[in-house]
C-alpha cells in the first residue's frame, strides 16, 4: 500500500474546514495529521508533524501569509497551499513572495483541492486559473517585458500563454483568459512549440518556466511588484 500523503488543514472557520477535512480523508490516499484555527497553531502543527501539505487560510487569525513566511523558514520541505475567499492579486503576489505552493480559492470543488494537493505533493504548483490570469492581464504589456536576451524570440502574448501552460491550463481556459478562439490558442501553443524546439506543450512549459529562472526572461520583481 502506498504511503499516505500528510496534510494539515488551518482555517479561521470550523464548518468550512470540517468540509475539507472530510473531502481530504474521502479521497483514499490522504491523511490529516493536523487542525487548527490561527496562525500559531499553523507554525505548531508544522514544526511538530512537518505534513506534506498545509492548507492554511490567507485570511487567518495572526495572519495567514505571516504564518506562511515563518514555516517556509523553518519548515521549507511543508508545502504550502493557501485557501481564500477573496480574490485580492495582492494577497496572491504576496504570497508566492514568501514560497507559497499553491493558492486556490474556497469555492473551489472539492475534487479540485484533492487533486490540488496531490499536484503540490508532486512537487507542482498551482495558482487558480482566473486569478493566475488576472495577474498577469493586469500586469499586461506595461511591466512583464521581454528582454533582449530572450533565447527563444517569444512575444509578450506568447511569454503569457506560456506561463499559464505552466500552471497545466487547457487551451480553452487560456482562449477565456484573453478572450480568443480555442483556434488562436492552438496557432501561439503551436509556435511556443516551434521556438522552443520542443515535442509538446508540457515540455514547453518546463522550458520556458526552466529558462525564466536561468536566463530571468521575464523581470520577476517587476513581475510581482505591487
Amino acid at each position: 500500500m502506498p504511503n499516505l500523503l500528510r496534510v494539515a488543514v488551518i482555517d479561521g472557520h470550523p464548518i468550512f474546514r470540517e468540509a475539507v477535512v472530510a473531502k481530504l480523508k474521502g479521497a483514499g490516499d490522504i491523511e490529516i495529521v493536523g487542525e487548527g484555527s490561527t496562525a500559531p497553531d499553523a507554525c505548531r502543527i508544522a514544526e511538530r508533524s512537518a505534513p506534506d501539505v498545509m492548507l492554511l487560510e490567507v485570511a487567518l487569525p495572526g495572519g495567514g501569509i505571516e504564518a506562511a513566511a515563518h514555516i517556509a523558514r523553518v519548515r521549507p520541505n511543508v508545502r504550502i497551499v493557501m485557501l481564500t475567499a477573496s480574490e485580492d492579486e495582492k494577497d496572491l503576489a504576496s504570497a508566492l513572495r514568501v514560497g507559497v505552493r499553491g493558492y486556490i480559492l474556497k469555492r473551489s470543488p472539492g475534487l479540485e483541492m484533492v487533486k490540488t494537493v496531490r499536484s503540490i505533493a508532486r512537487g507542482d504548483s498551482y495558482v487558480a486559473p482566473n486569478l493566475a490570469a488576472r495577474l498577469l492581464i493586469n500586469k499586461g504589456a506595461g511591466t512583464a517585458t521581454v528582454v533582449d536576451d530572450n533565447p527563444f524570440n517569444l512575444s509578450l502574448r506568447e511569454a503569457e500563454i506560456c506561463e499559464l501552460l505552466a500552471r497545466g491550463m487547457s487551451n480553452k481556459e487560456i482562449a477565456r483568459v484573453f478572450k480568443c478562439t480555442e483556434r488562436t490558442v492552438k496557432h501561439h501553443v503551436s509556435n511556443i512549440i516551434q521556438k522552443l524546439q520542443v515535442r509538446n506543450r508540457v515540455e514547453a512549459a518546463l522550458k520556458f518556466k526552466s529558462s525564466e529562472e536561468e536566463r530571468k526572461t521575464f523581470t520577476r520583481s517587476e513581475f510581482f511588484a505591487f
